[in-house]
């Protein structure tokens, strides 16, 4: 495991380094109080050297952060809910709910899906690649929703790791973006880093990894569109990185995008609606992992499956079609049919 972060601080404005860790909001550093243990026992240094938590950062000051090792996870079964929507002896498909973590990590030791596996399945999961993730195969985003695929034994386990590296499981999301594709579809390609500016961010950045995406416009709205994203690989935050970095950034992403951005595409007697949307109901990315189409890797059976909007996608899609509605006999962007959407 990597315990270390490193972080090069871009700014003309100098600013404490309490401060911007603090703000920088990363997972493994929970806390302000676990901000200045680090730095009070040398484990945060700046250019080389230790510094107090009141050290003013200058433009290109690199921070590396040396995390102690994680104290054991003692993973606790949990009655959450679970919708299943699909079950056999080998496997689990279960549509994830958006607001919930794949597995337990920094701050987070409960309340995962983890948990709710092992009340739901007990001893019937695999070993997983870490000994905090028994059963899980892959992973979605915290504000993602949709399919995951839960292992139940070791042998299924590694069949899967070996389908998904060959890029043998099609994986289908639906998202809404913010700002109308064009073309209305193709295919985004480019190379995926970590950022050094910002860590719970991605980069397209040339010494990153290969990403290939392929997308097709649902439908137009003003401002707005529903696409269909088909991944051939899976890097870390991938569809928003690419819809980002081609200016159509996934709605209510509030990594990759903001309410500022989302104000400037509109007149200003529209923007109230948006700011209404996206401060009471849309509170997460508008991502969904929709269909996962593989062959299952012990009875060999083709499945297809789908996972139903939530609430929160539903209400937006109809938010766009009472406000945003375009005249497609008119519009030069025509409503592009797609059958089999099941929602």
């Amino acid at each position: 495991m990597n315990n270390k972060i490193r972080i090069i601080f871009s700014s003309s404005d100098p600013l404490r380094l309490d401060k911007h860790l603090a703000e920088l909001r990363l997972q493994e550093l929970y806390s302000r109080s676990f901000i200045e243990s680090l730095i009070a026992e040398d484990r945060i240094l700046v250019n080389g050297i230790p510094v107090k938590k009141s050290y003013l950062l200058q433009d290109a000051d690199e921070i590396v952060i040396s995390l102690p090792e994680p104290p054991a996870v003692d993973m606790q079964p949990e009655n959450i809910p679970l919708e299943i929507i699909y079950e056999d002896h080998d496997l689990a498909v279960i549509n994830k709910a958006a607001g919930m973590i794949v597995h337990p990590g920094h701050g987070n030791p409960n309340g995962t899906l983890v948990n709710a596996i092992l009340f739901r399945f007990g001893e019937q999961l695999s070993s997983g690649r870490h000994p905090s993730r028994p059963g899980i195969v892959h992973r979605l985003d915290r504000g993602t929703s949709g399919l995951i695929i839960v292992a139940k034994n070791d042998a299924t386990q590694a069949a899967l790791n070996d389908m998904f590296a060959r890029r043998e499981i099609k994986k289908t999301y639906l998202a809404i973006t913010t700002g109308i594709p064009d073309p209305p579809e193709g295919r985004i390609e480019c190379f995926i880093a970590r950022s050094l500016s910002n860590p719970r961010q991605m980069c397209v950045a040339e010494d990153g990894k290969w990403s290939l995406s392929f997308y097709k416009t649902i439908k137009y709205y003003h401002y707005f569109a529903l696409v269909k994203v088909q991944l051939e690989t899976g890097r870390m935050h991938q569809i928003r990185v690419q819809f980002a970095h081609q200016h159509m950034p996934i709605l209510g992403d509030l990594l990759y995008n903001n309410r500022r951005y989302v104000h400037s595409l509109m007149p200003q007697n529209m923007k109230r609606k948006a700011t209404e949307l996206l401060t009471s109901h849309l509170l997460r990315q508008a991502l969904h992992a929709w269909r996962l189409q593989f062959r299952h890797p012990v009875s060999g059976k083709q499945l297809d499956l789908f996972a139903p909007l939530p609430e929160d996608f539903i209400y937006t899609l109809n938010w766009l079609e009472r406000d945003f509605a375009i005249d497609t006999d008119s519009h030069p962007y025509k409503l592009i049919l797609e059958e089999n959407l099941q929602w």
